[in-house]
């Protein structure tokens, strides 16, 4: 393999068993000892014991990646975008020979197979498919039309936006060795809804395992390992990793709660249902109907996780505050950033727009339906509320006191009002009474707290990667017909999750830049392509009106 992958600038490997990872390190020590090693080098594997899912292993190196699919070998494949080098093909598991399709879909013109084990079925299959055997080898030689490669890109963008969306793409960029122009219409990173105190982390549950929890629980877990590497929530990081404990909103949430828990599909380290006593234990106060215990959530000050991030790009970041409002135009094969009296701030082949509502004021970007829902987060003293041990929510939520302060939120109002206001502050105080079962906490709190603006699409999902071009979209009726920007991105509409979401939407859109294995299942990258609101569009002008 290693003579194989000599000359190249990136080289990507399909393991279909990561046993007890031997074999990935093996590699990944062999690559580190190649001074003729390829740039970039990433091993996709299936792997037992996880979530389902794609899971990306953050690595200590820049030119290292390593995903782990938790899915069947014939289902990962078909979820899987990604162009292959070489292959590993032992202990498949699975009856039949399903996997050959998908396989050579995403095999490259002369890419090395290795395989064991496999009975004649299988091996006819992959011959009919293209591969050329000679023993327990084989090389690809398909007639069939190919996909093109992405071209390796022109490493430099402007980022707009620097909060969490805008921080976390700078950094993911910057470690692919990046150029990267960060502009920031405020005179520092995270002063809009990246500004709160206090950021809670934990994942999205429910019996379908639908789209929504699929993403939430690939971001939370990713977004996880992200910080550890960056040194760690309660380090590098501020907040704790202290939990978190959703309670029930009612015996009938509870009995849905309950019946997940049975299914016993959920690792413990991951959620966990405890009911009202062992709930009250841990909490201190009551918990009549029980609730779901996230060990590894918590809360963190989304402001030093922009700041953690912004740290760790080094050379390849230059930042640029207090720019005001920011306008685009093309210019041959770049864009270029102007201020409004004009002046240039910077260009580059590449623009993401991380600037949230902030992105329709670009006639670009004009045509997403994203808006903005208002957010009141009341500040307590931290005399003023329970002592807790952990992050407690329902409908609202409650930190535990840092800095002698505890934050309980946030309302979601339909207006753009920017100042604190008392009903917003009732209404927090009256749902963090609820929440812990006290009707007589913070009687007196005075009127203190932020204001944020959230940005939100209206399926609650962000948008991640190119952005479409509404006015050209004429018939378009699939994803990868929608006409685009060229050269323009979206990191967009993360609501009330962006502090999970950030890192691996950036990931995923660095990823897709440098075409490079991408760290989610198909269908969950089409979920988040701003594109998908152009065919929506189309299909809600074609149902017919009824009087």
């Amino acid at each position: 393999m290693h003579d194989h992958w000599r000359g190249r600038e990136r080289y990507t490997v399909f393991d279909s068993d990561y046993g007890d990872g031997a074999a990935v390190r093996a590699l990944f020590d062999a690559w580190r000892a190649d001074p003729q090693r390829p740039a970039r080098l990433h091993v996709v594997a299936l792997a037992d014991g996880l979530m389902p899912g794609f899971h990306r292993i953050p690595q200590d190196e820049a030119g290292l990646s390593l995903d782990l699919l938790a899915a069947p070998l014939d289902a990962a494949l078909a979820q899987l975008s990604a162009s292959l080098d070489a292959i590993r093909l032992h202990r498949v598991s699975a009856p039949g020979a399903a996997f050959a399709r998908p396989l050579a879909r995403l095999t490259a013109l002369g890419a090395r197979l290795m395989a064991s084990g496999l009975d004649e079925e299988q091996r006819g299959a992959l011959q009919q498919q293209g591969f050329v055997f000679d023993g327990d080898q084989a090389v690809f030689a398909s007639r069939k039309p190919r996909l093109p490669l992405t071209p390796t890109p022109e490493r430099r963008a402007l980022v707009i936006g620097a909060g969490l969306a805008g921080s976390s793409a700078a950094w993911r960029l910057c470690a692919r060795g990046w150029q990267v122009t960060l502009l920031e219409r405020h005179p520092r990173p995270a002063m809009e809804a990246s500004g709160n105190l206090a950021g809670i982390f934990m994942p999205l549950l429910s019996r379908d395992d639908n789209i929504p929890t699929r993403l939430t629980r690939a971001a939370y877990l990713y977004a996880l390992r992200q910080w550890e590497q960056l040194g760690g929530v309660g380090r590098a990081i501020e907040g704790q990793a202290c939990g978190v404990l959703q309670l029930a909103r009612d015996p009938a949430h509870a009995a849905v709660s309950r019946a997940l828990a049975a299914e016993n599909t959920l690792p413990p380290g991951f959620a966990r249902w405890l009911e009202p006593g062992p709930a009250e234990a841990l909490l201190g106060l009551p918990a009549p109907d029980g609730g779901w215990l996230f060990p590894q959530g918590g809360w963190a000050r989304p402001g030093s996780v922009c700041e953690t991030m912004l740290a760790a790009c080094g050379a390849g970041l230059q930042q640029r505050f207090g720019v005001g409002g920011v306008s685009l135009e093309r210019a041959g094969e770049e864009w270029i950033a102007r201020r409004k009296d004009g002046a240039e701030l910077g260009r580059a082949p590449t623009v993401v727009l991380a600037n949230g509502a902030g992105a329709l004021q670009l006639p670009q970007a004009a045509a997403l339906p994203i808006s903005l829902l208002r957010g009141q987060v009341s500040h307590l003293d931290a005399g003023q509320a329970p002592a807790l041990p952990l992050v407690l929510c329902r409908e609202a939520y409650l930190t535990p006191a840092a800095n002698g302060i505890v934050c309980a939120g946030a309302t979601y109002d339909l207006d753009s009002d920017p100042q604190l206001r008392a009903a917003s502050h009732e209404e927090n105080l009256a749902r963090m009474r609820a929440l812990v079962s006290d009707p007589q906490a913070a009687l007196d709190a005075p009127l203190l707290g932020r204001v944020g603006f959230r940005c939100v699409a209206p399926d609650r999902l962000p948008l991640v990667g190119r952005l479409p071009d509404f006015a050209s979209a004429g018939s378009t009726e699939r994803l990868r017909d929608v006409p685009r920007h060229p050269g323009l991105h979206a990191l967009l509409g993360y609501a009330s999750r962006g502090l999970i979401w950030a890192p691996l939407a950036a990931e995923l859109l660095a990823a897709q830049l440098e075409g490079e294995p991408l760290p989610l299942e198909m269908n969950l990258v089409d979920a988040l392509d701003p594109a998908r609101f152009v065919l929506r569009a189309r299909r809600s002008s074609r149902v017919p009106l009824i009087d």
